[in-house]
């Protein structure tokens, strides 16, 4: 897709996710793209299960999805947003975290929820990206931080 198409056919699947970025079960976060506006912006939707293997022991009795992985699907939201922009030379390429700034964690997010990531270009110079990311669920913001990220030359997987 060019960065004159400016939306989605309709969404992304996971199926084309795994196409783009490298992530896999149970490190891919991202279940669909769900919105999609070329080097500005996209929302990222994880439906978060009870299945899922940090919810052993984080914590029993009280399942909460960890910050941390809350902060790697809005990565995984960005890389997607910078491979849908660049466009095929740019898939399967790894993209690494290079900042994380300003994160904050206003509520848990638990099995049965719907986190939608939302994630806004704010900068890009050459192969390094800045973004804004919010995580809701429903109008409710979960978390937000701001991070960098570099486009790398590797292929992985």
């Amino acid at each position: 897709m060019s960065e004159n198409d400016k939306t989605l056919p309709d969404h992304l699947d996971v199926v084309r996710i795994m196409e783009m970025i490298p992530h896999r079960y149970p490190i891919l976060l991202v279940d669909r793209l769900i919105d999609y506006v070329a080097g500005e912006s996209a929302v990222g939707l994880k439906n978060v299960t009870i299945n899922e293997p940090h919810f052993m022991g984080h914590f029993p009795g009280m399942p909460v999805m960890p910050g941390v992985l809350i902060i790697e699907a809005m990565a995984q939201t960005s890389a997607i947003l910078v491979v849908q922009t660049l466009g095929e030379e740019a898939e399967g390429k790894a993209v690494f975290f290079m900042t994380i700034d300003d994160a904050k964690f206003r509520k848990p997010v638990v099995p049965g929820d719907s986190l939608h990531i939302h994630v806004e270009k704010i900068k890009q110079r050459g192969q390094i990206w800045k973004f804004k990311c919010v995580a809701k669920v429903g109008e409710t913001i979960c978390a937000e931080a701001i991070i960098a990220a570099m486009l790398t030359d590797q292929d992985v997987g």
